[in-house]
């Protein structure tokens, strides 16, 4: 194993950049190759290796005055629709300002290549629309991924595509991948009924692919319909392709058997990556904090764009302005009341929530948040692992049901010098990251999983959170 370190001299036989400020990260043993490589982003840096014992970290020093503008990653979730949108209509033209995140990389490389073993990871968003859509393409092949990802469930997206006529069978554990597909392009389709309280990733493989089928696609979501935002989305992209798909009724969507059309599409920024930098401005004890932020849409078909109505509650306030050539900018800053009690159902805005959760705890403001119940089951048992990794700077984060995490100002005895595991999850880093701004040092364990949907994370972070020598 490596370290990949920032420093702030400049040795002869490393790649350098001016020193003009003096800010460190330490990043151990965490894919060097990819991080040597984005060096020529990090300006006022020094990059040195040197070897270390095999534990992946990264070691932060305290943030003083964030501020600074930040070129947001396009949204993953916009991304990964158009990819599997755009490959159905035979567009041969990719989407516009696509994500580099590994899960959309991961989705474009088996659309591209299709190989008979398709192996897509930990990209949740990919294992379920790429299954949905090997079920209506020709030809056989094994879906797999990461040790995590097959134990993520995923009988109720095969047992629904199997109603459908498709040809799919496990090949290990039954409900769990890896699935065998075989292809065909002649679905006939009609109506199907699901669940509508389980992730709304199922729901859209199904919708996505219903203009292909012979008789489109009648569905009734039965229950409470979780995420709905993600299916407005879903539903928003399909029509600009040319796809006839509406809700007919409060719990029922219809899509006619509407071939796609060729459509040239651009993906906006990523208002759930935006929420990072929402806590970097909340948790700061600068009141002159100020981050600007490029490409979000106002007018946004992301649910998660509710972030910035949510985080006035913190005291944060929301600015638009747009560059004379046309740049739309997001401006972060302080102001407003905060409130002493914050409540929220996240039933609609899931990967919100450890934003929340860490940033509440971190300002001292009790909480509860309801609507978790998706979180079992995200690259992580999310609930336990914000539990578990809180406890270790001091707060003891209650849980009720399924679906509840509630916090009345209970502390327990934090750790001397904490160290953050990330579990596989990207959005737990991220989460967690500035916590910096209250603490006087933090160690993120593994800290290469934000290229699940961020791989620039830790470059904005170091350009925007100015940070002290180690």
């Amino acid at each position: 194993m490596t370290r990949l370190e920032l420093a702030t001299s400049r040795p002869p036989d490393v790649c350098a950049t001016n020193c003009a400020t003096s800010r460190s990260l330490t990043f151990v043993g965490a894919k060097v190759g990819h991080f040597f490589v984005t060096c020529k982003f990090l300006r006022n840096f020094v990059l040195k290796f040197t070897k270390i014992e095999p534990m992946s970290h990264l070691l932060i020093s305290p943030c003083r005055q964030p501020k600074g503008r930040i070129v947001l990653p396009a949204s993953k979730s916009i991304s990964n629709r158009a990819l599997l949108i755009n490959a159905l209509a035979g567009n041969r033209e990719l989407p516009n300002n696509l994500s580099d995140s590994d899960d959309t990389q991961v989705m474009l490389r088996a659309l591209q290549k299709m190989p008979q073993t398709i192996n897509i990871g930990a990209a949740g968003t990919a294992m379920r629309f790429m299954t949905a859509y090997l079920s209506v393409t020709a030809g056989e092949h094994v879906i797999t991924g990461t040790e995590r990802m097959r134990h993520r469930p995923i009988a109720i997206l095969v047992d629904a595509l199997r109603q459908l006529g498709a040809g799919i069978a496990y090949e290990g554990e039954e409900g769990f991948p890896p699935l065998r597909i075989v292809g065909n392009s002649k679905l006939e389709g009609g109506e199907l009924t699901v669940p509508g309280d389980v992730s709304s990733q199922y729901i859209s493989a199904l919708l996505m692919i219903a203009p292909t089928l012979q008789k489109g696609l009648r569905l009734t979501l039965t229950g409470n319909i979780a995420s709905r935002p993600y299916l407005e989305m879903t539903l928003c992209m399909m029509r600009e392709f040319g796809a006839k798909a509406d809700w007919k009724e409060e719990n029922t969507i219809e899509v006619l058997p509407c071939p796609y059309g060729q459509h040239s599409y651009h993906i906006e920024s990523d208002w759930s990556a935006a929420s990072y930098w929402y806590e970097i401005v909340a948790l700061s004890a600068d009141k002159d904090a100020q981050i600007d932020l490029v490409g979000l849409h106002r007018e946004s078909i992301q649910g998660d764009s509710r972030v910035r109505q949510m985080f006035n509650e913190l005291g944060i306030e929301t600015q638009y302005f747009t560059e004379p050539d046309g740049t739309e900018i997001t401006r972060l800053t302080k102001g407003g009341s905060i409130t002493s009690r914050f409540s929220y159902d996240f039933t609609h805005q899931p990967d919100l929530a450890q934003t929340f959760v860490v940033t509440c705890a971190m300002l001292s403001i009790p909480f509860r948040l309801t609507g978790l119940q998706s979180l079992r089951i995200k690259e992580t048992d999310r609930i336990t692992a914000l539990r578990t990794e809180l406890r270790k700077l001091g707060y003891d984060i209650k849980e009720e049901g399924d679906s509840i995490l509630f916090w009345d100002g209970e502390r327990c005895q934090a750790e001397g010098e904490p160290a953050i595991d990330t579990y596989q999850d990207h959005r737990m880093a991220m989460a967690f990251a500035p916590c910096i701004l209250k603490l006087n040092s933090l160690r993120i364990n593994n800290p290469e999983v934000v290229s699940k949907s961020y791989p620039r994370f830790w470059e904005d972070f170091s350009v925007v959170c100015s940070t002290s020598s180690l």
